[in-house]
C-alpha cells in the first residue's frame, strides 16, 4: 500500500504494518500493561506486629477504668501498627513480543486509516530554536499535542522542541504503545517508516 507524503508525493509501506486490522482489546491490554510497568511500587508501612515495641500489656484487665488494651502498637495507637499496610510490590504484566508488536502495527494503521499520520521526506532544523520548530509544524498543518517520530534524533530538531510540551520527539527505538496514543497527530519520516517495517515485519 501506498501513504501519501506532505510534499505531494508517496511513499510505498508494508500492508502488515500500517493495513493491519485496529484491535481495540490488545491495544487496551498493552497500553494498560505498558503503564503498569512503570510503577515503582516502591510503598512500604508496617502491620502492629512490624512495628517495635508494644510487647508489655500497656495495665491491667479491670479496675482501671479504662478500655482494655494488650498493645500500645495497634492500629488506633499512637505509633501503632498500619491496619491495612502497603507492601512492596511488582506491577508489572507479562507482555509477550508478538502481542506488544501487534498492538503498535494496530495503532500506526489505524493513525494511517484516520489520517492522523502525517510522512515527511525528513525532519530536520537549521537552527535550534523553539520559534521554528512552531513554525515547522504549522508548515504540515499540525496542532495540539503531537509526537514526531524520526529514524535518529538530531540536536537541533531536540532542542527546538523540548521547551514545547505539547510536542514529544522520539526515535523508532524508543517508540511505545502509550505515546502513539497519547498523541492525536504523528509525524513520522520515510527513514523511520523503513526502520519501523524492519521492526514490527
Amino acid at each position: 500500500m501506498d501513504l501519501q507524503t506532505h510534499g505531494g508525493g508517496s511513499v510505498s509501506v508494508s500492508e502488515r504494518v500500517f493495513g493491519a486490522d485496529w484491535n481495540e482489546g490488545l491495544v487496551h491490554q498493552i497500553v494498560t500493561a505498558y503503564l503498569a510497568g512503570g510503577r515503582q511500587g516502591t510503598s512500604a508501612q508496617k502491620t502492629r506486629s512490624e512495628v517495635r515495641g508494644g510487647g508489655a500489656k500497656p495495665w491491667r484487665q479491670k479496675g482501671t477504668g479504662r478500655a482494655r488494651a494488650g498493645t500500645s502498637r495497634g492500629p488506633i495507637w499512637t505509633g501503632g501498627g498500619v491496619t491495612f499496610a502497603a507492601k512492596t510490590r511488582d506491577y508489572t504484566q507479562k507482555v509477550n513480543k508478538k502481542m506488544y508488536a501487534g498492538a503498535i502495527r494496530s495503532i500506526l494503521s489505524k493513525a494511517a486509516a484516520d489520517g492522523t499520520l502525517v510522512v515527511v521526506d525528513a525532519f530536520e532544523m537549521s537552527e535550534p530554536r523553539t520559534r521554528g520548530m512552531v513554525s515547522r509544524l504549522g508548515e504540515l498543518g499540525v496542532e495540539g499535542r503531537v509526537l514526531i517520530l524520526v529514524d535518529e534524533v538530531e540536536e537541533n530538531v531536540w532542542l527546538a522542541s523540548r521547551n514545547l510540551p505539547h510536542v514529544h520527539l522520539l526515535d523508532v527505538d524508543g517508540v511505545d504503545p502509550v505515546s502513539l496514543v497519547r498523541h492525536p497527530r504523528i509525524v513520522v519520516t520515510t527513514a523511520a517508516i523503513k526502520r519501523l517495517e524492519e521492526r514490527l515485519a
